[in-house]
C-alpha cells in the first residue's frame, strides 16, 4: 500500500502522522528550541549568538523530521508559518521533493484534530484520482463530494 505521511509543524514541535490504510501512527518530534538563552564573555553580537544557535537547532530539528518522511509517496505539510515553506524547500534539496507534496496552512490544532485533516486530506485525494481514472463516480465518491 501506498504510504501516505501528513506533517504539522513550527518551530517548536512536527507532529509526524503516518497514514496505511486503516491505520495511522503519529510521532511527535520537538525542536529543543530555547525561548531564553543568556551568553556572557563572548565577542560577537548577542544576536548573532543567538541566532546560529537557533540556526543550528532548527537544522537539526529539520533533518530529524526529514528522516522520518523518506519513506513517503505523498506528503501533507501543515503548519501556521514559516516552518512549513522551510521544510517543503528541505524535501526539494534532499531530492524528496520529487514526491508528492502539498501544503496547507493550518492553526494550532490537537493531535487528533492533525490526524483527522491528514486522512480527509488523503481521503479526498484519492477519491479524486479515482474519479478521473475510471469517469464515473461510485456512491462513496458522490458522498465524499458532497462533504467537499
Amino acid at each position: 500500500m501506498r504510504k501516505t505521511v501528513g506533517v504539522w509543524i513550527d518551530h517548536r514541535k512536527a507532529v509526524v502522522v503516518f497514514v496505511d490504510g486503516k491505520n495511522t501512527e503519529t510521532k511527535l518530534i520537538s525542536s529543543h528550541e530555547e525561548t531564553h538563552h543568556r551568553q556572557s564573555g563572548v565577542s560577537l553580537p548577542a544576536d548573532e549568538v543567538r541566532q546560529r544557535q537557533v540556526t543550528t537547532h532548527l537544522n537539526k530539528f529539520y533533518d530529524e523530521v526529514v528522516s522520518c518522511l523518506s519513506d513517503a509517496e505523498s506528503i501533507l505539510i501543515l503548519g501556521p508559518g514559516e516552518a512549513k515553506g522551510e521544510l517543503r524547500k528541505r524535501l526539494e534539496k534532499g531530492n524528496l521533493g520529487r514526491r508528492t507534496v502539498d501544503m496547507e496552512t493550518s492553526d494550532k490544532i490537537t493531535e487528533p484534530q492533525i490526524v483527522a485533516v491528514v486522512r480527509g486530506h488523503f481521503r479526498v485525494k484519492r477519491a479524486k484520482a479515482l474519479s478521473k481514472s475510471s469517469g464515473v463516480d461510485s456512491p462513496a465518491q458522490e458522498s465524499l463530494r458532497s462533504i467537499v
